[in-house]
């Protein structure tokens, strides 16, 4: 017998249908309040990020990929699933995925590129920290890399007058997925527009197709990227000379970040140095530093 092609067609059109259908629903459907308040107590207790119900729709949105993804009918299913044992495994790696910002540029905040040629590197030069053992830097927060990567140019443009001068850049980061991009060190062009054109020149490499840049390997090279969660309790191998930590404890509550920014002074040598956003204040906070510049700060 031969099959009515006008018949197949209509089952292939009603399957369609159903999977826009199933797709718009979820669009519409709404997160209830039992399941945010876990989502936001789980969020703030794994991640240290606060979640108010203000962003109560933002985080209904950014969880629909995710929705989709499993192919879940909602978000009540989601919760159950992430609070699951195969969801503590599997999902929350995915979860910080989706709930965290990545907003970074290179050469982002200028000041504090002039403060680090004129005030932190002759200091510690000075006190021999880069001639005898490597100057030793940690971009925590380091997003997509162009922070850790700016770090290098920063420091070979200092190295290049100073006979000896050496450094290694920790980069960490809490999401796997944006490290991934961030070791992969590739960018479109209007991403590295900031950067001066001798920089470009000297430490990146163009696509054929001149769309897309490339970390040279002097760059890449002494940078090494790291999964850091910092609402655990960590320890680095070896105190740092300078941190930098921008714009990244503005998602976290004042007791919190009272908290994290103790134990980076925990890793951060005496007289070693830490930079923070120009939208965050340490004022009020108990911590062995005094002020250097604003968001500029000298471990005691």
């Amino acid at each position: 017998m031969r099959k009515d092609p006008s018949a197949a067609n209509d089952q292939t059109s009603e399957g369609l249908r159903q999977t826009m259908q199933s797709s718009m629903s979820l669009v519409r459907s709404e997160m209830g309040e039992s399941e945010f308040q876990r989502f936001s107590e789980l969020i703030h207790s794994e991640f240290g990020i606060k979640m108010p119900p203000s962003k109560k729709v933002l985080l209904q949105s950014r969880f629909q990929k995710r929705l989709r993804a499993l192919g879940l009918s909602g978000y009540k299913e989601y919760c159950d699933y992430v609070f699951s044992p195969d969801g503590r495994e599997n999902e929350r790696s995915h979860l910080i995925d989706v709930v965290t910002t990545n907003t970074t540029h290179f050469f982002r905040e200028p000041k504090h590129w002039d403060i680090m040629n004129n005030t932190a590197l002759p200091e510690l030069w000075s006190r021999g920290v880069g001639k005898n053992n490597a100057l030793r830097i940690w971009s925590a927060g380091c997003s997509s890399g162009e922070e850790p990567y700016t770090l290098g140019m920063v420091l070979y443009e200092w190295a290049a007058s100073r006979q000896g001068f050496d450094f290694s850049i920790l980069a960490t980061d809490i999401s796997r997925k944006i490290l991934s991009e961030a070791k992969r060190a590739v960018y479109s062009m209007d991403k590295v527009a900031d950067v001066p054109m001798q920089y470009k020149k000297k430490y990146m490499l163009k696509s054929k197709d001149k769309k897309l840049v490339k970390m040279d390997k002097l760059l890449t090279s002494k940078v090494t990227f790291q999964r850091l969660n910092f609402m655990e309790n960590f320890k680095l191998p070896q105190q740092q000379d300078i941190i930098f930590c921008r714009n990244v404890v503005i998602y976290f509550d004042r007791q919190t970040q009272e908290v994290l920014f103790n134990k980076f002074c925990n890793n951060l040598k005496s007289g070693g140095y830490l930079f923070i956003g120009h939208s965050e204040s340490l004022s009020g906070m108990k911590l062995p530093i005094k002020p250097v510049a604003p968001t500029v700060f000298q471990r005691i």
